[in-house]
């Protein structure tokens, strides 16, 4: 439990997640919605590889608990990839 590990800081890196989405519309109507998020500034999506990675961008700190509310919201699940 770490401010890095719990929460997504500013910078041009983001955060990534995995999900379990799999269709283009699914991944849209998640970027949709973290774009609503206050401080999301970017959603990038990579559906080239499965699972599919959304990497969320921000312009202050946001807790991942918060990205995970909001997916979940939807019916996916977004599980934070670990800092190496």
């Amino acid at each position: 439990m770490s401010l890095l590990t719990d929460n997504i800081i500013p910078g041009e890196h983001g955060k990534i997640f995995s999900t379990n989405a799999r269709e283009e519309i699914e991944l849209e109507e998640i970027k949709e919605k973290l774009l609503k998020v206050d401080g999301v500034t970017a959603v990038q999506i990579d559906n080239s590889i499965f699972p599919r990675e959304f990497t969320v961008f921000t312009n202050k700190v946001i807790s991942i608990t918060e990205i995970e509310k909001n997916i979940k919201s939807v019916g996916f699940h977004a599980i934070p990839k670990e800092i190496i």
